[in-house]
């Protein structure tokens, strides 16, 4: 079964030009795992600063080869200082139909 999730932050006021570029050299990188199937990032047209992220994985495997992957340590530890949540907020999503 595909693992599908979002994941959502704020960035603090200032950081949203830092935030997206964190984001797009993350995105290159995940797009490119095997298992990945979509990592689409976006904001909310009236607050810039709210960021969302939606991602499907092939399955449990993949999506657990995704958070071991190199990059997703020094991106969080990046990103975590720029938003102001501790930590993006994780919804998992179960398809209905």
């Amino acid at each position: 079964m595909k693992k599908t999730l979002y994941a959502e932050f704020t960035a603090r006021e200032g950081t949203e030009e830092e935030v997206t570029r964190l984001l797009r050299d993350y995105a290159r990188n995940v797009r490119t795992e095997e298992g990945n199937l979509a990592f689409d990032v976006y904001t909310r047209t009236t607050h810039p600063r709210a960021f969302w992220i939606f991602e499907v994985y092939r399955d449990e495997d993949a999506f657990r080869a995704h958070l071991g992957a190199p990059y997703g340590g020094p991106f969080n530890a990046a990103l975590a200082p720029l938003i102001e949540e501790d930590a993006s907020v994780l919804t998992f999503l179960d398809p209905v139909a």
